[in-house]
């Protein structure tokens, strides 16, 4: 009876959430003083404090492993009750925008993507981890503007769920385009514009649902 509790115990051990933290970290580091080539597994791993063999347990590949690094830090986008759908809207672009500036995010981001052009595993581990997670301000800010009334309510989901993904794209294309291809500011009146636009083209869109 001991031993077989004692091969429970041992099964299934859970991950530890500050190793993973200072991995992660680690990888954002490494990436902005070394740059995509230059990174390895085993350089992250002296810096995180934990053996090869603990990344190679949670990541297949650096890939896997940047792209977790900098999926954390687009989680920190929040979508804030400003009174508004277009003040809300202005809020997060320029909360993107801020997180984009960072060197981190910029070397993290532009590497992955570069990588995911000819890796269809990574850029299905991009989609998952990074635009299907922060979809959810897309669809936080629908929703509010529907309880505040600057929206009608939804009458055709499918044709909804498709003018979400529109508008995430929207977002997301223009800002990285600006800011990482452009080298453009986005600044207030930039942001203002975008949003005016997108909350034209959304209530247009929802009313056409």
């Amino acid at each position: 009876m001991c031993r077989r509790t004692n091969r429970i115990s041992r099964t299934g051990r859970p991950r530890s959430t500050e190793a993973d933290t200072a991995i992660l970290e680690a990888t954002r580091a490494a990436l902005v003083e070394l740059g995509w080539s230059k990174l390895t597994m085993g350089d992250v791993a002296g810096r995180a404090g934990v053996a090869k063999t603990t990344l190679y347990r949670r990541w297949a590949n650096k890939s896997e492993l940047v792209v977790d690094a900098v999926a954390v830090l687009f989680d920190e986008l929040e979508l804030p009750d400003l009174g508004s759908l277009q003040a809300d809207i202005e809020n997060v672009v320029l909360q993107f925008a801020a997180l984009l500036e960072r060197p981190e995010t910029k070397t993290a981001l532009m590497a992955v993507v570069a990588e995911s052009t000819r890796d269809e595993p990574l850029r299905e581990r991009i989609r998952a981890s990074i635009v299907d997670r922060q979809k959810r301000l897309v669809l936080e800010g629908r929703m509010r503007a529907q309880r505040r009334g600057e929206l009608p309510a939804d009458r055709d989901p499918v044709a909804v769920d498709a003018t979400d993904d529109l508008i995430f794209d929207v977002i997301a294309g223009a800002v990285v385009h600006r800011a990482l291809v452009s080298a453009e500011p986005v600044d207030g009146p930039w942001v203002a514009r975008l949003s005016a636009l997108l909350v034209g083209g959304l209530g247009a869109a929802v009313s056409a649902g």
